[in-house]
């Protein structure tokens, strides 16, 4: 293998393993480093996504539902089902099987565009140089026309919660129980605290979610996130605001968490503890100090809107730089800085990127939230419609949630939507598409909608905006 190529890609994650591929697809000699390897001494390609985050809980996420609904719902649809069993060992074997597939599917997929793989730690020296330490400790140099830092992230740790792998964990550890803890605190009530708390809560755990903010998903549509904080508690997660969590301790089977609510002191005793209180980025080593590169207080890469570095040459993309840590975000920005090493005039809209939380159901959000809107000072209108009203939402018994859509006053541009309820990350798709092609509330109100599907709620939302509604009693606009 050459030391010499035109792009080196460090980190096969989302953003990694896509930019590598699509330079590939452009015509460019790649090489993409990871330093993670798997059992059998091979390279661990497809990040925290594929191998410890968004595929494996997804999986855990989709396991436990079944369960849930066969335990204790299929009842309402006319089907009786007796002796029901969990084996954790079972659904732990067909997250492994889902895990090893994709990431073998990101094997064959660099296999197939001829992208070079190269195993080790990697640090970005002066030059565009990549100096990379294999397993074994065996140091080789790479250079590049152009580096591309993909390094991802790791979750964060608190100083009151000191992991220990066994009776508190982080996300990753929580992928990995052997058992149904029959209490679980979750340290932080996030994307990730919640779907995991999520995940636990419906094989049997009591959960307590303590949250050191006072206000529950703060990123979220306020109205959105109120009607969610009512659907996750209606489900048995006990989620506490403004707990601040200041020691821990391990003793025997149990773990103590003493925390503060309201300026008191509080104490409860856990089987397991999860923290999820987000994660970082995972810059330490990643770059010398005469590299070029610079990154703020919170280790975030500076890059500017098209992802490159102050280093010529260099660039940087995914959960290392600014902006929400999405595995879709990454993955486009991947694209966007392969087109622009190829000279071509590619750019992101930063502005619709899709968010979501993999509950069940599902919250999702795009563009501007209604505080935000209020915050700018923009003149909106806002529609909102229910699942209750839905008849494919009534027939599957999934009447939960609501969409809600914000429209410019004045101009009728579509400004964002939020959704909670069935499929909420597929009808957010929608609205996506919507604003990405400049259409406006009235361009949603004139398309047909297939009937009966979950996504009548947009259409009926957006003729809400306007008062038209025709599923409901439309409220008079103030």
């Amino acid at each position: 293998m050459s030391n010499q190529f035109d792009v080196v890609v460090i980190g096969s994650g989302p953003a990694g393993y896509v930019c590598a591929i699509r330079c590939a697809q452009l015509g460019l000699n790649t090489a993409v480093i990871e330093q993670n390897v798997a059992e059998s001494s091979q390279p661990l390609l497809g990040g925290t996504c594929l191998n410890v985050g968004c595929i494996p809980s997804k999986a855990l996420l989709d396991s436990s539902h079944r369960y849930a609904e066969a335990a204790g719902h299929l009842a309402d649809h006319g089907i009786g089902v007796g002796g029901i069993t969990l084996d954790i060992a079972g659904m732990m074997a067909r997250k492994e099987k889902i895990v090893a597939q994709l990431t073998g599917g990101v094997s064959g997929l660099l296999k197939a565009n001829a992208v070079s793989v190269i195993t080790g730690s990697a640090t970005l020296n002066a030059g565009r140089n990549v100096e990379v330490t294999s397993p074994e400790g065996e140091v080789s140099t790479y250079t590049a026309d152009h580096i591309v830092l993909a390094a991802g992230s790791e979750p964060a740790a608190i100083p009151p919660a000191p992991l220990d792998g066994d009776r508190i964990v982080d996300s990753t550890g929580a992928l990995c129980f052997e058992e149904v803890p029959g209490r679980l605190g979750v340290i932080g009530a996030g994307v990730i605290g919640l779907e995991l708390g999520s995940v636990w809560a419906r094989l049997g755990s009591e959960v307590v979610m303590l949250e050191a903010m006072d206000q529950f998903l703060p990123n979220m549509d306020e109205q959105i996130a109120a009607e969610s904080g009512k659907i996750f508690a209606k489900q048995g997660l006990d989620i506490r605001l403004g707990a601040r969590v200041t020691d821990t301790e391990i003793s025997g089977d149990g773990v103590s968490v003493t925390y503060t609510h309201k300026d008191a002191t509080h104490q409860e005793t856990f089987d397991r503890v999860i923290v999820a209180v987000g994660r970082t980025p995972r810059t330490d080593k990643l770059f010398s100090a005469d590299s070029g590169v610079t990154v703020d207080e919170r280790g975030f890469v500076f890059v500017n809107d098209y992802c490159a570095t102050e280093a010529p040459g260099v660039w940087a993309i995914g959960d290392i730089v600014r902006g929400p840590m999405l595995a879709h975000k990454g993955s486009e920005e991947g694209v966007m800085v392969a087109e622009r090493i190829h000279g071509k005039a590619a750019q992101l809209n930063y502005e619709v990127i899709p968010s979501i939380i993999y509950t069940h159901p599902e919250v999702a959000a795009v563009g501007k939230t209604e505080q935000e809107l209020k915050s700018e000072g923009v003149d909106y209108k806002v529609g909102t419609f229910p699942f209750a009203a839905i008849g494919r939402a009534l027939a599957s018994g999934e009447t939960d949630g609501m969409v809600k859509i914000l429209s410019d006053a004045d101009s009728d541009q579509l400004l964002g939507a939020h959704v909670v309820g069935p499929s909420a990350a597929d009808l957010v798709q929608q609205i996506v598409i919507a604003i990405e092609m400049a259409a406006s509330t009235e361009d949603l109100q004139l398309m047909v909608f297939g009937h009966p599907t979950m996504s009548e709620a947009v259409h009926e939302a957006a003729l809400a905006v306007d008062g038209r509604a025709i599923h409901m009693v439309n409220r008079p606009k103030r």
